[in-house]
């Protein structure tokens, strides 16, 4: 999306336009806007990001569980084939997983399989400051976690990537 548009203005829109302008902001989860925009207006981006917690919370375990499942593995087959959503490619490239190096890459792919064997879901973590090495560290550390710690880190971190895209797609 090029167009960068004021809270005041993402409050007047119709609800298929709300959706359209802010809907990638959860991987393949249009719903949660949707939901969302029976909130409006918003006062300002912190409270539309209060909303869509608060939408993500209400939901239902099945609709939470989906929308974790949405998200692509990191540096998984989906990036490999080129299938990311470009808000997705362009978070993993800026985390340096374009450029694993063949034992980054194995060890990622290693700890991806145990951890969706584990959890039954795919590693969630906001990549945005973090390098490969980072994030290897916080998928090793996580897989001691229980499946409902993790449940609840999976959506805060879902949480934290729709909050940057978010920064990326509202004017100031």
């Amino acid at each position: 999306m090029s167009c960068r548009l004021s809270l005041a203005e993402l409050s007047r829109l119709p609800r298929d336009a709300f959706v359209a302008e802010l809907g990638s902001v959860f991987e393949h989860s249009p719903w949660v806007m949707e939901m969302a925009w029976q909130r409006r207006p918003f006062a300002d981006r912190d409270e539309l990001q209060a909303r869509l917690v608060e939408t993500l919370a209400v939901a239902s375990r099945e609709q939470q569980l989906a929308l974790i499942r949405a998200h692509p593995e990191l540096a998984g087959k989906a990036a490999v084939r080129g299938e990311l959503t470009a808000d997705s490619a362009r978070e993993q490239a800026g985390a340096g997983l374009d450029a694993c190096s063949p034992e980054e890459f194995a060890a990622i792919r290693e700890l991806n399989d145990a951890y969706r064997e584990k959890f039954g879901w795919p590693f969630i973590v906001a990549v945005k400051g973090l390098g490969r090495q980072d994030i290897i560290a916080a998928m090793r550390r996580r897989l001691a976690r229980t499946p409902d710690e993790e449940f609840a880190e999976a959506l805060a971190q879902v949480a934290r990537i729709a909050g940057f895209r978010l920064d990326a797609l509202i004017a100031g």
